[in-house]
């Protein structure tokens, strides 16, 4: 068990002190939860349409706070304000548009066939809410990885309580401030939706205290985890793990096209995405061309803090450990025979920084 009671929280770019974040022990992830069961039971007598109104005023408040959203996860997560807009807060807005046009929809109930043998009777399947749902994720997306994971179950009449990773702990205050200030507007209790900042045990304590499903977003490893702890109580679980990502590019491909797809997945928000390019396979026919003209943009990437927009190109690693191993890959690498083309080094100063990097001759 982690004995610490505050969460250190650091600016990655600078390495600046942003100030502590108390660290929820498993005592209170248990009062957590018991708030959450009774501001449940409220929430899921709300009708579609006023949950269609609380998931409007929370869109517009996005779109009203945008630059300081932008601001928060720049500070935080040490990512560009170009993918903090597009990469955050754009697909949380239009996940929202999506569910306040659509969510009543698919949560509806629907008359299905009773079948042959029982053809005096009728059926259908209602859709309820679960109770108190469970999510758990990590610090690459500070505000997407949050508001994406709790819209879904809170439409469908779930509370949610959100354990957010430690390494984003500064920003999320803001976040529950945020919606805090949004269920006001409603009428709608605050403990309806939780952001809750701790530790491992922390997320232990969540998984096994009896919620009624578990959303994880992580690595394999932990996700083991998560499984071994929802087994004891049977609590379903859902979860979006890590992988390896291969980018492969044949000889007939457009190279320019490729060239920027690959750019992309390898180096926004520094390749700390579950979508992003973590190796590229080229033909032989198309090898000198594509790697010519990626070294020819890559080049000029721009890296630094992101104090403003348009500032830099990439920002800085989230966290410590994430640099220390991706400088160990890179070691390894090129004690094997790897060449850098670029970067390969991690630069001297503050800051959570490993520059773009483009390594050739991969054994």
């Amino acid at each position: 068990m982690n004995e610490q009671k505050t969460i250190p929280c650091f600016n990655p770019a600078s390495g600046a002190k942003l100030g502590e974040v108390a660290a929820a022990g498993v005592a209170d992830i248990s009062r957590a939860v018991d708030k959450a069961r009774v501001a449940q039971q409220a929430w899921a007598q709300t009708t579609f349409a006023q949950r269609r109104a609380v998931f409007s005023t929370l869109l517009q408040t996005i779109l009203e706070q945008m630059d300081a959203i932008c601001a928060a996860v720049v500070e935080d997560g040490g990512k560009t304000w170009e993918n903090a807009a597009l990469g955050e807060i754009m697909t949380v807005c239009n996940k929202l548009r999506w569910l306040i046009a659509n969510g009543e929809k698919h949560l509806r109930a629907e008359k299905v066939d009773s079948g042959g043998p029982l053809f005096y009777k009728k059926g259908r399947i209602e859709y309820r809410p679960l109770g108190v749902v469970a999510c758990i994720v990590p610090w690459n997306y500070p505000f997407q990885n949050i508001f994406a994971s709790l819209a879904d179950p809170l439409m469908a009449g779930n509370a949610v309580i959100l354990k957010a990773s430690e390494a984003v702990a500064w920003s999320t205050q803001y976040f529950q401030r945020l919606l805090d200030g949004v269920f006001d507007q409603h009428g709608i209790s605050r403990d309806t939706v939780q952001i809750i900042n701790g530790y491992g045990d922390a997320g232990a304590a969540l998984v096994r205290s009896g919620v009624q499903k578990i959303l994880f977003i992580g690595s394999v490893g932990n996700g083991r985890r998560i499984v071994e702890g929802s087994a004891q109580t049977l609590t379903p679980t859902v979860m979006e793990l890590g992988g390896k990502d291969p980018l492969i590019v044949c000889d007939d491909a457009d190279v320019q096209r490729a060239v920027h797809s690959a750019m992309g997945g390898c180096f926004v928000n520094l390749g700390q995405s579950c979508v992003a390019s973590e190796r590229i396979f080229l033909q032989e026919g198309i090898y000198e061309r594509f790697v010519q003209e990626l070294m020819q943009v890559a080049v000029q990437l721009r890296q630094g803090d992101a104090k403003t927009p348009g500032s830099v190109d990439v920002g800085a690693i989230c966290s410590p450990l994430q640099v220390q191993l991706i400088e160990e890959l890179v070691n390894d690498a090129l004690a094997q025979g790897a060449q850098a083309l670029l970067g390969g080094k991690r630069p001297e100063g503050a800051g959570n920084f490993f520059p773009p990097t483009v390594l050739t001759n991969i054994t």
